[in-house]
């Protein structure tokens, strides 16, 4: 896969007033560019088709699309596993209108990893749900994806991850607090094993509830880094919408 490279200005943060803050950290000797986003004041969205159906893919193409009516991007990241044709693996939901059922059996792969989850942007709040308890509960979501593996639930790390592992790739994810009014993005510069990057939103994040995205194919688009990391086309993307200055 081609990467973009990464691009950072040390020290550089949005200003206290802004609701979108990234930076850069370090966790465990492990590097992480994390994105904290205010959901009670930010605009928080799924995008994955155009209204004529055609695949989106890049961070670029969204930014267009959100011109024609004077929006723009201040933030996104690869939302979730796809197939091939780039459809979601998953459950997906965008503006109430569901692509794909939920998932529930386990299978091949990260995804299905059991217990994994769902990241549901309601009105005001976004949430990670365990997959059952999203079943269960039957959350009102505006927009929705599924991927897996978990990474935290309940404040504890999914149960099958390793501290030896030795599958490392570059990994992205995101975490929601108790009350759904933060959803905190984190993708690693370097390669991570599970059980690390869980512990950076169970232990420096402090997150109960956290989800893994993808790995090797993460991809961020965070401008106030001035970073927009380059590559083949994704699927499920989640990204914050603002007014166009």
């Amino acid at each position: 896969m081609i990467r973009a490279a990464l691009v950072t200005i040390a020290g550089l943060a949005a200003t206290p007033l802004a609701a979108v803050e990234c930076r850069d950290l370090t966790h465990d000797d492990n590097a992480y560019t994390v994105c904290d986003v205010d959901t009670a004041t930010e605009d928080l969205r799924l995008f994955l088709n155009d209204e004529d159906g055609t695949l989106l893919g890049q961070f670029s193409t969204i930014d267009v699309q959100l011109e024609q009516s004077g929006e723009t991007l201040v933030f996104a990241m690869n939302a979730g596993m796809y197939h091939s044709d780039r459809s979601p693996v998953g459950h997906y939901v965008e503006n109430r209108e569901e692509t794909m059922r939920v998932i529930t059996n386990a299978g091949p792969g990260n995804f299905g990893l059991l217990p994994n989850g769902v990241f549901c942007i309601r009105e005001n709040r976004a949430d990670v749900f365990e997959t059952l308890t999203f079943v269960d509960q039957k959350p009102d979501c505006r927009d929705a994806t599924q991927s897996g593996p978990m990474l935290v639930i309940d404040g504890e790390l999914h149960p099958r991850f390793l501290v030896d592992s030795n599958s490392r790739y570059i990994r992205n994810g995101v975490g929601t607090n108790a009350d759904g009014s933060r959803a905190v993005f984190a993708i690693s510069h370097g390669t991570v094993t599970f059980h690390e990057f869980g512990r950076l939103f169970r232990d420096e994040l402090e997150m109960a509830q956290a989800l893994y995205f993808d790995g090797n194919i993460s991809r961020l688009y965070a401008p106030q880094l001035r970073r927009h990391d380059a590559g083949f086309a994704m699927g499920p993307v989640v990204g914050v919408v603002r007014k166009a200055q």
